[in-house]
């Protein structure tokens, strides 16, 4: 019976003492919407969560308005007129590749066509058919069968093999046709991963993409994958390609945000030790990608995907108003890692969002005191 009295104390000062030990140190936890301890991102302009799009990083509204159009006409002119208006070796094309072809993916997916019924992403068909020159087209005709791959298939199968293996001889058609462009080899190294390219092949295209766009940050993204021990290398490979990229990262380039990428992609295997979000090789990963976002271009398309990661890591480290300074400039779109790993990337984003402006408002911060 006393141990009985015993335990029941010890239930009452718990009671008594969590809420206090949870405020110090600025410690925050999740409460429903409504309650009086609710933080509102409202406070702060941020969109709502269904107003959040999930479909690119950042703003490009030329990009938005022509997948409108496209989508709305079945008319293919306006991407391939937008591509050809693009500067061939830049982020923003290789972005706007990805997105057309996502687009198409995902039309077939909701309407893939049946007897007396046209399949989603016709135009994509049509493009290639009214075009087959077209550099663009094609690059985004690869791409397409990339995403078909990885969303319809998996990895291993004879399925899986099939596409790849037409968007590998996708790839070569649309390098043929632009000679200088290194999309088509950004867009295989993907193929190369799921194929599972030994590595001198995978290095002989990496060096391809060096000598056209020797520091593209969506083609070192693509590449790390290859190297990260659950494909084809190691953690210690993900990292050493990450600080090289780092390390001879010309200034104002977002390479120096490598090194978090790879800790990113290893996390569940490094993620038990105790204090890992504050630990060393976090702390020195997220102050150079910190460093590479405030001096990088304001335009670089890519600033967004480091800004993301950063704050999926600024929220875990407690790092509240460094987390707020990046949300101030990202909020309205989560079309970016980690989000999109989640099956409902607006609904995650919100979460860690909520988390930041909590523990900012536990250490004392406020709308008036958030720079903007």
């Amino acid at each position: 019976m006393e141990i009985l009295w015993v335990l029941m104390a010890l239930a009452m000062l718990c009671v008594v003492l969590l809420p206090v030990l949870r405020r110090r140190r600025g410690a925050v936890g999740l409460v429903p919407p409504g309650h009086p301890d609710a933080a509102d991102p409202a406070n702060y302009g941020f969109a709502l969560e269904e107003e959040l799009d999930i479909r690119m990083p950042g703003p490009d509204q030329d990009l938005l308005d022509v997948l409108d159009l496209v989508q709305r006409t079945q008319d293919y002119r306006g991407a391939q007129q937008l591509l050809a208006g693009t500067e061939t070796q830049s982020e923003r094309r290789w972005q706007r590749v990805q997105a057309f072809a996502g687009a198409a993916s995902l039309e077939l997916r909701q309407r893939p066509g049946g007897v007396g019924e046209t399949p989603g992403g016709q135009w994509l068909r049509v493009w290639r058919a009214e075009a087959p020159k077209d550099a663009g087209g094609a690059a985004v005709h690869a791409e397409f069968l990339v995403q078909q791959a990885w969303r319809t298939a998996t990895p291993g199968t004879d399925d899986f093999r099939i596409i790849m293996e037409e968007a590998r001889a996708a790839c070569s058609q649309a390098a043929l046709l632009a000679p200088g462009d290194p999309i088509p080899y950004i867009v295989e190294l993907s193929v190369a991963r799921g194929l599972g390219y030994p590595r001198e092949e995978f290095e002989q295209l990496w060096l391809k993409i060096l000598d056209r766009a020797p520091n593209h940050m969506g083609a070192h993204l693509a590449a790390l994958h290859y190297w990260c021990e659950k494909w084809h290398g190691s953690r210690d490979l993900a990292y050493s390609f990450a600080e090289a990229a780092a390390a001879r990262a010309p200034r104002g380039s977002l390479l120096a945000a490598m090194p978090l990428f790879a800790v990113f992609e290893h996390l569940p295997e490094v993620n038990l030790v105790s204090g890992f979000h504050q630990s060393e090789v976090v702390t020195k990963a997220v102050h150079g990608a910190l460093h590479a976002v405030h001096s990088a271009r304001p335009d670089d398309p890519t600033q967004a995907h480091v800004r993301h990661l950063l704050v999926f890591f600024l929220v875990r480290g407690e790092r509240w108003a460094e987390a707020m300074n990046q949300l101030i400039v990202i909020d309205g779109h989560v079309g970016a890692l980690p989000w999109t790993l989640s099956a409902d990337p607006a609904a995650e984003f919100a979460v860690y969002r909520a988390l930041a402006v909590a523990g900012y408002e536990a250490n004392g911060g406020s709308p008036a005191t958030l720079p903007q």
